[in-house]
């Protein structure tokens, strides 16, 4: 089998598929890899080092393209990558794809067999091959050092000369692997953290990173079969937002991480609430890329309202591309060997990560919430 990693094109982006320690892996394996020139230089690593691990480096990408039976990206291919792939090829990277209906029909034109990252299940065989968590506990980090750079205040609490200083009060809206790993990075820099989640399941967890969980009771099931959070009552909502409001007023730092099945975020700070806001303090909203959180998030912009700043990051997994590499590195390795039979990668439909991995095969759509969605669009007026 033949699997090419071309470089990154997505403004900004560091990130590369794979690393020279993932390259071996898949080389002893029987896997021939090659790595478009230049691919790893975001992430420090140079086109030598591929070579030492055992991959070819490749200057043409077209013709690298159209012959590769597996194509691995961190980001979503262009149109024209995908008018480059030849019928049949394999594609593994996060598709999003309820998000990216016109590059799935693309690929339903190519015949592309697409596997998207982040419908892979959480499930006990996949832990190790989920980027989305890998890249998400990332970006929780991330926040958490933004907002410390950002806020006029020290984090933690100090005993001075001049007097005691006390700690910055940080809120973390959604426990998910993002908000979890928010949490611990504040709670090391000395900040005193409160958390919420619809999911009173994950209390637990909160209050073992040193946090103080505060949330409604929901009195229904707050998650779906995939451990994702899921719409409620609209009476729960209103309970919801009366909490987040008062934390809010509270906080120093608010970091947002809300999700409904992985994709959609919902507004849960309204510009009543951010006007509350101690002038100064900061919302770091994580679920820009999904239409943000909070009413006044510019996705991939920094604004400010009444003195307090609204961080809206589109990839700050980018922002620390040597182990954001490595890790996704590492998971698609785990997905590509897991399946990688007597020299060849067993496409088995029938098994629970493929089933929900696959999005497109043979021309047809396999992921029923996309082919749900492009059923809706198409009947648009």
């Amino acid at each position: 089998m033949k699997l090419i990693v071309p470089r990154e094109t997505r403004d900004g982006e560091k990130r590369v598929a794979l690393v020279p320690e993932s390259v071996k892996k898949l080389v002893k394996a029987g896997i021939s890899v090659a790595i478009e020139q230049d691919s790893g230089a975001g992430s420090f690593i140079d086109d030598r080092a591929y070579v030492e691990a055992g991959a070819i480096v490749a200057t043409d990408l077209k013709a690298s393209l159209s012959e590769a039976d597996l194509v691995l990206k961190v980001n979503p291919p262009t149109l024209d990558e995908v008018d480059l792939m030849r019928p049949g090829a394999m594609l593994l990277v996060p598709l999003t794809p309820t998000r990216n209906l016109d590059l799935v029909r693309k690929l339903l034109e190519h015949k592309v067999t697409a596997f998207s990252t982040d419908t892979i299940p959480r499930i006990s065989r996949a832990q190790a091959m989920d980027s989305l968590s890998s890249m998400a506990s990332i970006a929780g980090y991330k926040a958490v050092v933004m907002a410390a750079d950002t806020l006029p205040r020290y984090f933690p609490m100090l005993m001075t000369a001049a007097g005691t200083v006390l700690p910055a009060r940080v809120f973390v809206i959604g426990a998910g692997v993002a908000g979890l790993q928010a949490i611990a990075t504040a709670r090391r820099l000395g900040a005193v953290v409160e958390a919420t989640d619809t999911r009173p399941a994950v209390r637990t967890e909160i209050e073992s990173l040193g946090a103080k969980y505060v949330g409604v009771e929901a009195g229904e099931e707050a998650q779906d079969a995939g451990g994702y959070a899921k719409e409620l009552s609209q009476e729960f909502y209103r309970k919801q937002t009366e909490l987040i409001a008062r934390h809010c007023a509270a906080a120093d730092v608010v970091i947002t991480t809300a999700l409904i099945g992985g994709v959609t975020a919902p507004k849960l700070i309204t510009a009543e609430m951010v006007d509350k806001m101690k002038p100064g303090s900061v919302i770091v909203d994580l679920a820009a890329a999904g239409g943000g959180n909070c009413t006044l998030t510019k996705p991939g912009e920094t604004v400010e309202h009444n003195g307090v700043k609204i961080l809206a990051p589109l990839n700050l997994p980018s922002e620390v591309a040597f182990h954001g590499s490595l890790l996704y590195s590492r998971n698609l390795t785990a997905f590509v060997l897991a399946f990688w039979k007597n020299g060849v990668f067993a496409l088995d439909l029938s098994d629970d990560i493929l089933k929900e991995a696959t999005i497109t095969h043979d021309g047809k759509v396999i992921h029923i919430p996309t082919a749900q969605a492009l059923e809706k669009e198409g009947a648009r007026p």
